[in-house]
């Protein structure tokens, strides 16, 4: 079934495709996103549930009396007979909520008493609160859930039975609160919904906001999504997403202007410029939205940032410049990252003083070939990470003995062009002045001195087996498949160990920390970002 969108100020209003499970409505501030999703819903009828972190957190007396909200739900339940609580009574609907699933959690157990099923040895079904514990326990590893006395309390994964240590819901944080309610509300969505989440970046952490969305949507895959958020980051996240950006609202006309993205074809830049406002200070990188590994990798590493990719070196390059000139305007900080390549000490100490990130390698490739990633993708799969990394590193030691030469005359290249470029960007009198210049360059740049340079520095680094030296200066796609990284780790290919390091960048554990902190120190000015 299509969705028709509201009415729009510059023509015929477009539809929804049924097959689109994710949209995402974006505008900034003031722009009509709450009224125009507002408008959607109530097309919708029983098919629009509503879900807010911060009316289900706060609002004691706002109700939602809509026929598939959570209100609704609990004022037509029975949840009487096992809370004491009255329909009217004054409290949250995040505890309307946990009252309905400890309801669900009895009625199963008084069902299961009562059947013939408790004789037969038949398991007892798992309930609605039985996914929510689980899926937030999975999201907060250092918490447990407990049901004592017909009660939910939390406490620390720890020491679970400690007294000291257990809490009510009351005293959750805001983001804990927050992530019980998405789940839980979540389940109660009738099949086929359409579930409208206003902000739901609200109260929680950058590092866990992605995953707990990719969970609820895996968790009700028979419904769609729409997201209204003023986080750009977000936005981008949702994976093959329609994206309604909202321009303004016309109350003459009761219309907005308003377009619809297509999806995979990323936020063009006015639409960034116009949300991103003075929310969050930005790094601009290589690549593009949607097919770069630096536009998956470096948000996952720089949570605290707007990571926007731009294409070429010298865009980015461009870009921070530019938006670093305006800082007076827009109060934001800017940096860039670009790719090491071939770079010398200079030009790297030059672009740092722009503020433009520099790696300790030689491409964005290569930081996914450091040692201590590496080790963590090993140990996240059950390998052994020292025989992984040990035979990793022979066979990029090798393929480099097998380059050196072509790498040697590439660097050579480079600097003669860098060099050649910065000599002949001078001023001169005449032509004949140019054409001696000229002349001497050969002679002065001595580019078979240069190679031989290289050429001895680079043996140096086999002789010593210097790893990290060669991931500094050895430019080579085919290092990842080349090194079997992969296969060491037990993936198939090299799309799988590349993915299978951004899968555990989005969760919180032990392996998440190592691969950071080796990527973060693989700039030398991690200062910026602190």
């Amino acid at each position: 079934m299509e969705i028709q969108l509201p009415p729009r100020i510059q023509g015929q209003a477009p539809t929804l495709d049924e097959r689109t499970r994710r949209t995402v409505i974006i505008g900034a501030n003031g722009a009509g996103k709450t009224r125009f999703t507002d408008h959607l819903a109530s097309t919708l009828g029983s098919r629009a549930y509503r879900m807010s972190a911060l009316k289900a957190l706060y609002d004691r007396r706002d109700r939602d009396e809509s026929p598939s909200s959570i209100d609704s739900l609990y004022a037509n339940s029975e949840s009487t007979l096992f809370t004491g609580q009255h329909s009217n009574d004054d409290t949250t609907q995040l505890e309307r909520l946990m009252m309905l699933l400890m309801q669900d959690e009895m009625l199963n157990l008084l069902s299961y008493k009562l059947s013939e099923h408790k004789e037969n040895g038949a398991a007892l079904k798992p309930t609605r609160l039985d996914k929510v514990i689980e899926m937030w326990q999975e999201i907060f590893p250092e918490n447990k859930v407990l049901i004592e006395n017909g009660h939910i309390l939390f406490s620390s994964a720890t020491t679970p039975h400690d007294d000291r240590s257990k809490r009510s819901l009351l005293r959750l944080s805001a983001g804990e609160k927050a992530v019980l309610y998405y789940i839980g509300a979540a389940l109660y969505a009738p099949r086929g919904g359409v579930l409208f989440v206003e902000s739901p970046e609200l109260f929680l952490h950058p590092t866990i906001l992605q995953e707990v969305w990719n969970r609820i949507e895996t968790l009700r895959q028979d419904c769609t999504m729409v997201y209204t958020t003023h986080d750009l980051e977000f936005a981008s996240s949702r994976e093959d997403a329609e994206v309604i950006w909202v321009r303004r609202f016309s109350p003459e006309q009761h219309a907005w202007d308003y377009d619809t993205l297509p999806p995979r074809q990323g936020i063009p830049d006015e639409v960034y410029m116009a949300i991103i406002g003075a929310r969050r200070p930005v790094i601009f990188i290589e690549g593009d939205d949607t097919h770069s590994i630096d536009s998956k990798l470096y948000p996952l590493i720089f949570t605290g940032y707007t990571v926007k990719p731009l294409g070429s070196c010298n865009k980015v390059i461009e870009a921070t410049r530019s938006f670093n000139d305006l800082k007076s305007f827009h109060h934001m900080d800017s940096y860039g990252i670009v790719d090491r390549d071939r770079r010398d000490r200079k030009e790297v100490e030059y672009l740092r003083g722009k503020k433009i990130m520099v790696p300790e390698v030689a491409e964005i490739e290569n930081i996914l070939m450091l040692e201590e990633v590496i080790r963590a993708v090993a140990s996240w799969r059950h390998k052994n990470e020292d025989r992984v990394f040990a035979k990793v590193k022979r066979s990029v030691i090798a393929m480099f003995r097998t380059d050196l030469h072509q790498q040697a005359l590439l660097h050579t290249r480079h600097r003669v062009k860098r060099t050649a470029e910065y000599r002949i960007d001078g001023r001169f009198a005449n032509i004949g002045m140019l054409e001696e210049h000229v002349a001497r360059l050969l002679s002065e740049i001595n580019p078979r001195g240069l190679y031989e340079q290289y050429c001895r520095e680079f043996r140096r680094y086999l002789e010593k087996e210097d790893y990290s030296s060669i991931l500094r200066v050895y430019n080579q796609k085919a290092m990842l498949p080349g090194s079997n990284v992969a296969g060491l780790c037990g993936l198939s290919s090299k799309e799988e160990y590349v993915q299978a390091v951004l899968n555990i960048l989005r969760h919180d554990s032990p392996e998440a920390t190592r691969i950071r902190q080796a990527v973060l120190r693989c700039f030398s000015l991690t200062n910026l970002i602190n």
